[in-house]
């Protein structure tokens, strides 16, 4: 069943060419939430024990003389994944309700994005794995190069150029398995003995691939820059799963096939997510635009991440994988209202601007959104990034005490960025001008001279706030299937 999430986004992607533009967004919809629905019938129906393994779902010769299969699969982490996919694509659409401007391509080229990374999570065919991971880059591309905003020609090409970059370590890693391992199944692949000389070098190339567009420090520039050039859309998929295909990869292939190698570099991968934590949350303090501020911030969020993996046990990349699904929608949450509810009325996103702007009163539904937002992006107790980041930190505690102490200074830069975007944004003082504000025409403080937030808007805020509060408080929901899937993977063994 579980596979029909990838069918029926290909499906409403080519229903999009044929169909009138009156369809299209009407469309987008019901195969995003046909997509959801899935998972969540899949997340309900299907025991614990039974997402312990990865395994599989559908398996069909593809290419017989290369050991070609179209094999699919599912654990607890994929179907995380899957879920997460699901909840942000639906708000991609909701979020993206009013787009006129060719209506039938912006999302086609969306649900080209969703089904490629549906494609990822489910793979178990390395090559299989790679296809999708690379057809998720084309479609990146046109929708940040025809629909973005700021320097969207650069932000498109610049990220089209790291992802290839990446692909490029990636295929040669992927080479190597399938010349030595004598196969492109990864759960054969999983159980084949690689020789320690050779783990030592090709696990590198292999996670370093991936982590390119995971955003790892120093390979991330792509990520602020291309979130500010991207439409919301773009970069509420770019921050909420396309960052994550990276990690996801990251573990489900180059942690599993190369666990000697990932031994051996494990504590690089610590100090480099370490680094990437307190490095983008200073330079998140110092942005002036709004969604520069939450690229970084996502970098940031996304070190946690390396650093789970980096902790090499159980409880640590459990709390990577819950990262990824918290990140995944609290960062589309931030975006939504950075892109959406603020740009689309106030035409700016200068924090300096929008201080003088007073929008805490004009638009109270989404100083409210943020506020929340914020909160879970800072770690609260009760919403899902606290509960992500405290099992990381506690994993981490175990291998690398002082990694924890460093991530604890940058978890205060953290809040500092995140308030400080938090008050110029829309608790700011009325007639406190710079030379930015005074160059914005708009200047408006009263609510009735804005657009009112939309019904959409309104769904998909409420559904990212409730998901990301619903995992705060009860995060065993989730890591009830993610800790046993993890805990067989070989490189814990």
């Amino acid at each position: 069943m579980i596979a029909w999430t990838f069918y029926l986004t290909f499906g409403g992607a080519v229903l999009l060419l044929l169909l009138p533009r009156a369809f299209a967004r009407w469309i987008a919809l019901l195969t995003t939430i046909a997509g959801l629905v899935l998972g969540v019938i899949v997340f309900v129906r299907t025991p614990i024990a039974d997402l312990t393994h990865f395994t599989t779902i559908v398996r069909v010769p593809w290419v017989p003389p290369l050991g070609m299969n179209y094999h699919l699969a599912l654990d607890g982490v994929s179907l995380t994944m899957v879920l997460v996919t699901g909840i942000s694509a639906v708000n991609t659409v909701l979020f993206s309700w009013d787009v006129e401007h060719r209506q039938n391509e912006f999302f086609f080229w969306l649900l080209l994005v969703v089904g490629g990374c549906y494609g990822v999570f489910l793979s178990a065919d390395l090559f299989l794995l790679f296809v999708f991971y690379e057809l998720v880059i084309v479609p990146k591309y046109f929708l940040i190069a025809i629909f973005g905003s700021t320097n969207k020609e650069y932000g498109a090409m610049k990220l089209t150029l790291y992802s290839f970059f990446g692909g490029m370590f990636v295929f040669v890693g992927i080479l190597i398995a399938y010349v030595t391992g004598g196969s492109l199944d990864l759960n054969q692949l999983s159980q084949f003995e690689f020789s320690p000389q050779l783990q030592s070098w090709a696990f590198p190339v292999l996670f370093l691939g991936f982590a390119v567009l995971a955003g790892i420090w120093p390979l991330h520039t792509w990520a602020p820059t291309g979130h500010a050039a991207a439409p919301t859309a773009g970069s509420m998929l770019l921050a909420g799963i396309v960052m994550k295909l990276g990690s996801y990869a990251g573990l489900r292939v180059a942690m599993n096939l190369f666990p000697q190698g990932f031994q051996m570099w494990s504590k690089w991968i610590a100090v480099l997510a370490v680094i990437g934590i307190v490095y983008a949350a200073a330079v998140a303090l110092r942005q002036r635009d709004l969604k520069f501020v939450i690229g970084y911030s996502s970098v940031s969020h996304m070190g946690f991440v390396l650093l789970g993996f980096g902790t090499a046990n159980a409880l640590g990349v459990s709390g990577a994988v819950l990262q990824m699904f918290s990140h995944g929608v609290i960062a589309a949450l931030l975006f939504a209202v950075a892109g959406r509810m603020i740009y689309r009325r106030t035409h700016t996103r200068e924090l300096d601007a929008l201080s003088g702007m007073n929008l805490g009163r004009a638009m109270p539904f989404a100083a409210f959104t943020f506020v929340v937002a914020a909160a879970a992006s800072m770690g609260i107790p009760g919403f899902s990034g606290f509960a992500a980041e405290i099992t990381i930190l506690i994993g981490a505690w175990k291998t690398f005490p002082i990694a924890v102490w460093i991530a604890g200074a940058g978890m205060v830069l953290v809040a500092a960025f995140t308030l400080r975007a938090l008050k110029q944004s829309f608790f700011g003082e009325k007639g406190v001008q710079d030379e930015v504000t005074k160059a914005t025409t708009v200047t408006t403080l009263g609510r009735e001279e804005f657009n009112p937030i939309t019904i959409p808007e309104k769904i998909g805020a409420c559904m990212l706030m409730l998901t990301t509060l619903a995992v705060g408080i009860y995060p065993k929901l989730l890591l009830d299937r993610i800790t046993p899937a993890v805990e067989t993977m070989r490189f814990l063994k």
